[in-house]
């Protein structure tokens, strides 16, 4: 399950919940609309969000910001009953659109 191009993603096996129709959320989901990025965020932000951590970017644009993400720990704590955690992996190199 993926955060955002910063955030760590996880690895998950699913503990099939039938209440949740076994299953659960595929990622961190969005906190912000793709025109809501375009019109509040900058590319600039992005980008040094993005070498703060590390993150070499192939592609991409503003909509797909990493503060356009829900916090995927948040996120996972709330599927606890969905999934189990196999282990996590942190994001290197992303690569978007052309």
């Amino acid at each position: 399950m993926p955060g955002s191009m910063t955030a760590p993603g996880f690895i998950v096996e699913g503990k099939g919940n039938p209440l949740s129709l076994q299953s659960a959320s595929h990622g961190a989901g969005r906190v912000m609309s793709r025109s809501a990025c375009k019109n509040s965020l900058t590319k600039s932000a992005m980008l040094k969000d993005l070498e703060a951590h590390g993150v070499h970017l192939i592609g991409g644009a503003l909509d797909e910001s990493p503060r356009a993400y829900k916090d995927i720990h948040r996120v996972m704590k709330l599927q606890a009953e969905l999934v189990c955690v196999l282990g996590t992996f942190s994001p290197k190199i992303v690569r978007k659109d052309k």
